[in-house]
């Protein structure tokens, strides 16, 4: 499964995960349990059950604003407590990165206020160069 490095995932986080991986973008959990039916989930909550156990491994990440998920484009990503996406409202691709100094602008914010981030969730929306490009052309 990748280069992630990860605890051993049952068969439902599994499924649920290499879903995630070959998706073209962000799924919700209602899509990722009607492409995981013919493998015998059934309900909703066998497939959040799993999400959630993804999250905290660090293996996939839910795009507040879409209310889907999107498998981590990066290993080791458990490690950070903060990471950004730039989700193309025209073709749904989204891009995982770290703004680094966004980051620490907002880590220090948050220190001035007297503030504890337990994770911090940046989306920008918008229009990706591809879709920019065929808008003017």
């Amino acid at each position: 499964m990748g280069t992630h490095s990860h605890p051993e995932l049952t068969k439902n986080q599994s499924l649920v995960f290499g879903t995630l991986n070959r998706a073209d973008g962000p799924l919700t959990a209602y899509a990722i349990l009607d492409l995981l039916r013919d493998e015998g989930f059934r309900a909703p909550l066998q497939v959040y059950r799993a999400l959630e156990k993804l999250l905290d491994f660090g293996l996939v990440h839910r795009l507040e604003s879409l209310n889907a998920f999107v498998a981590c484009s990066h290993p080791g990503c458990s490690q950070h407590h903060a990471v950004a996406f730039a989700i193309c409202e025209t073709c749904g691709n989204v891009l995982e990165f770290t703004p680094d100094a966004a980051l620490k602008d907002l880590s220090k914010w948050a220190g001035d206020c007297g503030f504890s981030p337990a994770k911090t969730t940046i989306e920008l929306r918008g229009t990706c160069r591809g879709c920019g490009q065929a808008a003017t052309n």
